[in-house]
């Protein structure tokens, strides 16, 4: 038997209507769209534009130019957190921050005459509002943040935090790489001026395409990041200053958002409440069961409604990789250990640097799975 429980890393497996897209693109499409005026290239024109538009409903967002299409999430933040900073800024992050927020962050410190706050987050990984607004400094123009943490879950207060960057004029940026897909994100209710997302995690499209939402205000801060062909005005040595090409030099993944697109109308027709209700339930029937081994810590809330189903644990009789390892090789179940990019979370929970155990519930997921998951984990405890 084989169960899949690191969706946290990539989804796994896919609705079967996103490996026919991909395929359907490469094998009967396949030309570069926005390269050519031909019936072919065409096509591919009007699948982006699919995708943007299902992007825009998904999110509650107004602006088709203004969604862009990356190589994934981490290629998103940088491109916003290095185009939008300058001289001066105070940045507000989190200790629950993803590698792909902080290691931006650390090197613009390097470069760029800045000050990085990192908020400290309580054990479970929330951050506390009044500690935040505290923080806020005149010079404060950038809060960046994760939705909800790849470590352990917590889902952060963002609609309240949103509206305080608003009343004081802040851009806040943030990172909805656990949370789109699993959770409802709305760009207008969460006050956000840019939300990065990736296709391969909850969005269940193919590995290698991402994107980003970006509002006009922040646009206007930015330069553009990576330049080169974007098949419009190719007379002009100069990068266009126009959405969504300021940011989509090169060749797109075009067989990627076919498959991000799929996955996205999968998703839609699904609901995302529908989608998080069920995972929900397998994430709080997986607590219990691990509440009740005496050797095993639970990391984060253990109320599901509070977290996606991402579940981290370590166990007093045995180190996580080698729980990992024989879980793998002895029960076919598949989860991820180490500190999962995001050793500041670690740091935060008192997991570092031996890392957790991280278990992630996704939707093809059921309770045989669970059950299955909580057997193997108690056969090999009770030999240790």
């Amino acid at each position: 038997m084989k169960v899949y429980l690191d969706n946290s890393a990539t989804t796994y497996p896919k609705p079967e209507e996103v490996y026919t897209s991909v395929y359907n693109y490469m094998k009967n499409i396949g030309a570069n769209p926005g390269r050519g005026g031909y019936a072919n290239a065409l096509e591919g024109d009007r699948i982006i534009f699919n995708c943007r538009e299902a992007l825009m409903s998904l999110f509650n967002f107004n602006s088709l130019e203004n969604v862009i299409f990356t190589s994934n999430i981490t290629q998103s933040l940088n491109i916003i957190l290095k185009s939008i900073v300058k001289d001066g800024w105070h940045i507000i992050t989190s200790s629950v921050e993803h590698n792909s927020v902080i290691r931006p962050l650390f090197s613009l410190k390097e470069t760029k005459n800045i000050e990085v706050d990192i908020l400290q987050c309580s054990k479970d990984g929330l951050i506390n509002v009044d500690e935040f607004k505290k923080a806020i400094k005149p010079n404060t123009k950038l809060v960046v943040l994760n939705h909800a943490s790849n470590v352990i879950g917590t889902i952060q207060p963002l609609e309240e935090i949103g509206k305080i960057c608003k009343a004081h004029n802040i851009y806040f940026v943030i990172d909805s790489a656990q949370s789109a897909g699993a959770i409802p994100v709305d760009f207008s209710k969460l006050n956000c001026n840019a939300l990065a997302f990736t296709g391969h995690k909850s969005l269940l499209g193919p590995q290698g395409i991402g994107g980003f939402l970006i509002d006009d205000d922040l646009n206007k801060e930015a330069s553009p990041f990576i330049e080169g062909g974007t098949g419009s005005i190719s007379q002009s040595t100069i990068q266009p200053d126009f959405l969504p090409d300021k940011f989509e030099s090169g060749t797109l993944n075009a067989p990627g958002i076919s498959g991000l697109l799929a996955g996205i109308k999968y998703i839609m027709n699904e609901g995302v409440s529908a989608i998080k209700e069920r995972e929900m339930e397998l994430c709080q029937q997986f607590i219990d069961g691990l509440s009740s081994i005496d050797s095993v810590e639970i990391y984060g809330f253990k109320d599901a409604s509070l977290r996606t189903p991402t579940i981290s644990i370590n166990s007093s009789k045995i180190n996580n990789a080698e729980l990992g390892f024989i879980l793998d090789r002895e029960f076919g179940i598949m989860a991820r250990t180490g500190l999962h990019c995001s050793p500041l979370a670690h740091q935060t929970i008192g997991t570092f640097p031996v890392g957790t155990l991280r278990f992630s519930i996704g939707p093809f997921n059921d309770k045989k799975d669970i059950d299955y998951a909580l057997y193997a984990v108690n056969s090999i405890l009770k030999r240790m």
